[in-house]
């Protein structure tokens, strides 16, 4: 079997992929100031539901780039997240991302997840939550935003799965809190991760 395959070098491969992606959305309309979160969204993930599923509170991504100009930490509920986020670049502006998942373990019938986000609103930090993993931790921090025991910059929800998964976010799209959500079944901690380093990316070009 004979396949065609794009003569394109090593070094151009990501700006290759960026260039479909743009055409492929052709005139899919996307919020102003969100379209290179959503595009890198898809370049993770190869799936065009982002254009459709990604849903951002007003201001958020504004909102979210100043927190992290001004230090703010990143808190996701799996090691995996925390390895994908571009710990350097965070650094430049004071930051650091933790996650609790490891040193934690499940007391009183909570799940980690849930002790986790206790032990994060118990920080005297600027905190971005960037949850890719655990609905029972977008459903805490919902809790302890009702609570007045925190107040985050911001809410990345990206759980994936099937238990509990959709209505965890429709929780946070329902609280005082700034936050990216995507809607439905689909998510990751490599899409919390990607989220994160497109604000990065974002601010960092807008230093340039």
């Amino acid at each position: 079997m004979k396949v065609e395959l794009e003569n394109v070098k090593p070094m151009e491969i990501e700006k290759r992929s960026f260039e479909i992606i743009t055409e492929e959305l052709g005139d899919t309309p996307l919020i102003p100031g969100t379209e290179l979160i959503v595009k890198r969204c898809i370049h993770t993930s190869a799936d065009f539901d982002y254009a459709e599923n990604l849903c951002f509170s007003d201001g958020a991504v504004e909102k979210a780039m100043e927190a992290i100009r001004n230090g703010a930490c990143i808190v996701t509920d799996t090691q995996m997240a925390k390895a994908g986020i571009n710990k350097r670049a965070l650094a430049r502006y004071g930051g650091e991302v933790y996650c609790f998942m490891s040193a934690l373990a499940k007391k009183n019938g909570t799940t980690r997840a849930t002790a986790c986000m206790d032990k994060a609103a118990e920080m005297d930090e600027k905190l971005i939550f960037a949850i890719g993993n655990a609905p029972t931790a977008l459903v805490r921090l919902y809790e302890l935003i009702e609570e007045g025991k925190i107040s985050p910059e911001l809410i990345i929800g990206v759980p994936v799965g099937f238990v509990n998964v959709v209505q965890s976010k429709e929780l946070i799209m329902h609280a005082d809190v700034p936050y990216i959500v995507a809607k439905g079944r689909k998510g990751g901690s490599n899409i919390a991760a990607c989220i994160v380093n497109a604000l990065l990316y974002m601010i960092d070009n807008r230093r340039d």
